[in-house]
């Protein structure tokens, strides 16, 4: 869900400037599950730039006082959100965890890295939703130890009926400062598309798995 529509055209705006996200409907790419996309997304590029890093820390932060008020800690989704989860744990004076894909083959064999206690309230940070799979295994990981999920937020979402079915299943509320309607309703208006461009987008998110240019 988007809280507030100026702001996620500003993100998805941000986002285009730096190359964080690609759109290249007529050159797609191959995402590791062995789809055809004509968009490319990695928010980690985020964290090099300090003016649009610092948008996205106080923009999340301001979302979660809003919905949650001021929770216990900050969990964020390893690797991609660890960076942004930290900024935002900084920006609200809270302790930050970050949560494995899989536990540590040696040491203490951790999954969940920070100090963080049964029954805590705990807002999860996730830089980009696709199907929600990886992200929902991280609540998992903080349910199985007892700790309270508020919510997720995230800095983007395809915007995939499937991502808002698991989240659903798994009763997780998902909130995102940005999503794909966004991104291609300012990459038209900036011109970064053509309209012919913004169909072509459209009907990819439409059935991904069997999209073909």
């Amino acid at each position: 869900m988007i809280l507030n529509k100026e702001t996620a055209q500003k993100t998805a705006e941000l986002l285009l400037q730096i190359n964080a996200i690609k759109l290249q409907p007529q050159k797609p790419f191959t995402w590791a599950s062995g789809w055809k996309s004509p968009i490319y997304c990695d928010n980690r590029i985020t964290l090099s730039y300090p003016p649009i890093r610092n948008f996205l820390r106080e923009h999340l932060s301001k979302q979660i006082e809003e919905l949650y008020g001021k929770p216990d800690a900050i969990a964020g989704v390893a690797t991609g959100a660890i960076g942004i989860g930290m900024l935002v744990a900084d920006y609200l004076n809270l302790p930050f965890c970050y949560i494995r894909p899989e536990a540590k083959k040696h040491g203490r064999q951790n999954k969940i890295e920070g100090f963080i206690e049964e029954g805590q309230n705990v807002v999860v940070i996730e830089d980009l939703i696709s199907t929600g799979k990886s992200s929902l295994l991280a609540v998992d990981a903080l349910r199985e130890a007892n700790i309270n999920i508020k919510g997720m937020l995230a800095i983007f979402s395809y915007g995939f009926d499937i991502a808002a079915q698991n989240f659903k299943n798994s009763n997780v509320e998902l909130h995102t400062l940005s999503n794909f309607e966004n991104l291609l309703e300012q990459a038209e208006k900036s011109s970064y598309i053509s309209a012919n461009e913004k169909i072509l987008l459209d009907t990819w998110r439409e059935n991904p798995a069997v999209w073909k240019q």
